[in-house]
């Protein structure tokens, strides 16, 4: 049996018998694959953090060209594990950017401008939690007074409150940009800026819609009643991140809401062609409304 070793992102794993698991994964060199890991759920497992949901490591294992499952023999960590410091939000884009994997990538063909997308949005997210602790220790350091009066008096250091409630904008515009490129590289994405209907340019100050049935924005004149709306702000946040990368992109002015009408947009056309409902794209439309 030839022995290989890929870099690779664990999508998820389901239990097999007693102690083993079956693994998805996507490879660098190999594409999606599936395999097993023999004694992974005992107590003394010899993969450890490596198998959880999008641990980034460097696989080794066995591979028969007439077998559907590879046989997983160690993990090795590449980079911390997201899981150990994820909130409950975190945790759903984690599932969620794991389902679209795990749904729209072909078994066994690799494609190293997806597996690029994932690892720069998961070091996005990574740098967003990073922002989160610094942010909370900012808050929680002790301030020197001089008196007891200042206790009551004085007021919190300016643009500390802020930044601990604007550093989770940096998931969401990560999920914003995954899902955005996800279709592109799929070859699903509809020009944004051209009425799927009459072929013309929408305006840049007009609202555009879209729905199911349509595989594209298209204007007022062609509204149905089932229509949802994309705003012009939306859409220029579509136009900007096709053209700058994800590191480059301002979060100061982002919330859970922004561009969640594109993100509604992108994930129907992410549903369209996987055929089935991403069931982590309703939590998170759920969880940006709370």
């Amino acid at each position: 049996m030839p022995v290989r070793e890929s870099e690779a992102f664990i999508l998820c794993t389901y239990p097999y018998r007693e102690t083993d698991l079956i693994v998805n994964f996507v490879s660098r060199d190999q594409g999606k694959l599936r395999g097993i890991a023999r004694r992974a759920r005992r107590p003394k497992s010899p993969f450890g953090s490596g198998l959880e949901r999008l641990a980034h490591v460097r696989l080794s294992y066995f591979q028969r060209d007439n077998r559907d499952l590879v046989r997983l023999d160690r993990a090795e960590l590449l980079d911390p594990p997201l899981f150990l410091r994820a909130d409950y939000v975190t945790a759903v884009a984690l599932d969620y950017i794991s389902e679209v994997c795990d749904r729209l990538l072909p078994e066994r063909e690799p494609n190293d401008a997806f597996f690029r997308l994932v690892a720069l949005v998961l070091d996005k997210i990574r740098s967003t939690l990073d922002e989160i602790v610094n942010s909370q220790n900012d808050l929680r350091a002790p301030v020197q007074r001089n008196n007891v009066n200042s206790l009551t008096s004085e007021k919190p250091r300016r643009g500390m409150t802020s930044n601990a409630q604007s550093c989770g904008a940096g998931l969401w515009t990560s999920l914003t940009y995954f899902s955005l490129w996800a279709v592109r590289l799929g070859g699903w994405l509809p020009p944004i800026d051209t009425c799927i209907q009459s072929g013309t340019k929408l305006p840049e100050s007009e609202t555009a819609y879209f729905d199911r049935s349509q595989p594209g924005l298209f204007s007022s004149d062609f509204r149905g009643p089932n229509a949802w709306t994309i705003s012009p702000a939306s859409r220029k946040i579509a136009t900007q991140m096709l053209r700058t990368s994800l590191e480059e992109i301002q979060t100061n002015d982002w919330n859970a809401t922004t561009a969640a009408d594109l993100r509604r947009f992108l994930n129907q056309r992410l549903e369209e062609h996987s055929e089935a409902k991403l069931k982590t794209a309703s939590l998170l439309e759920q969880l940006a409304k709370s």
